[in-house]
């Protein structure tokens, strides 16, 4: 099959064409003139040069493709122009759907994020679970808001549909909220460690990209949806197991999720003011979202796409290798 990939330079990105590249598959990757292409050009993927933003692009990019893997998103808790997250995570998503019901795909498989469910009413949430009523933040709403446009035309139009829903991923070579975490922590640049009683789901980027390929492999699995994580556990228990097996300490202090929440609000305040990110990782849509925690159950897929979790403390294990080099 000639697939066609968007975020193909991204965290996501990278092991999903890592992995397309093990296979008979032919991909045809999305990248903007400006990205580093190095390891894509490794890998023997086509290059289309364009944007999500940008629909002749992805018309000229999907031509002649059976199958659209969408990455393509903004995955930060702060911008200093937070209209960036609803022109790509939704007026790119809608795009990127439009585009694939014109080339006539038989399959798109469009990777969401299980912070599109909020706080629902069920727990663990479940792929049948229904969003709470509010978001935490302009990444998550922007992503549920792609997510509804992507639903409707399946709904409406038969967009030949798949969505993966990861919880919270990590792995070697990350910088983003979950990695950017263990990076603060081993080079000692966390002041205080918090929101310890919360609880978040985790899963390893290759496991991702696993099952992005069997997802995009499987027949007959139109409008299905795959929550991706197994392992939770309370912060408290992340940081000591990223203090345990890096050596390093933990810092003395813990704030109380109020000071936390307060800290992160004057943060965030100052980054507005300056355009420049919020130290140690405290933006405060980050904060809010990690207070309220994420518990889910990926069972499905490893029910359905066979796919195996790697245990996290082994993920993280690589993490840490991975700043450390």
């Amino acid at each position: 099959m000639k697939v066609f990939i968007t975020g193909a330079t991204g965290f996501i990105g990278n092991e999903v064409s890592k992995r397309f590249a093990l296979t008979d598959h032919e991909m045809t990757c999305l990248v903007r003139a400006s990205s580093n292409v190095d390891e894509l050009k490794k890998l023997n993927a086509n290059l289309a040069i364009g944007d999500v933003l940008d629909r002749d692009s992805l018309d000229r990019g999907m031509k002649g493709c059976d199958w659209v893997v969408n990455l393509a998103n903004v995955y930060t808790y702060w911008e200093p122009d937070r209209s960036i997250y609803y022109r790509v995570n939704v007026e790119g998503t809608h795009n990127v759907m439009e585009a694939a019901l014109d080339a006539g795909v038989s399959k798109v498989v469009h990777v969401s994020s299980i912070v599109i469910f909020g706080k629902p009413e069920e727990c663990p949430i479940i792929e049948t679970s229904h969003p709470g009523p509010k978001r935490f933040g302009d990444y998550p709403e922007s992503k549920y808001q792609g997510d509804c446009i992507a639903w409707e035309l399946y709904e409406e139009k038969h967009l030949p549909l798949v969505v993966i829903y990861p919880c919270g991923v990590t792995g070697p070579n990350d910088v983003k909220y979950s990695s950017g975490l263990i990076g603060s922590l081993i080079n000692r640049e966390m002041p205080a460690t918090a929101f310890n009683s919360s609880v978040l789901t985790w899963v390893d980027v290759r496991d991702v990209a696993e099952a992005i390929v069997r997802a995009s492999e499987k027949d007959n699995n139109l409008g299905e949806k795959y929550i991706l994580g197994r392992e939770q556990m309370k912060m408290e228990e992340f940081y000591r197991m990223i203090s345990d097996i890096s050596g390093v300490p933990l810092p003395k202090m813990r704030l109380s999720d109020t000071m936390a929440l307060f800290n992160a609000r004057l943060l965030t305040w100052w980054a507005d003011m300056t355009k420049k990110p919020p130290l140690w990782n405290m933006a405060l849509d980050a904060c809010r979202m990690a207070k309220e925690g994420i518990i889910a159950d990926g069972s499905k897929a490893e029910k359905e796409l066979g796919i195996t979790y790697t245990p996290i403390r082994n993920t993280f294990e690589d993490a840490i290798r991975s700043f450390q080099r």
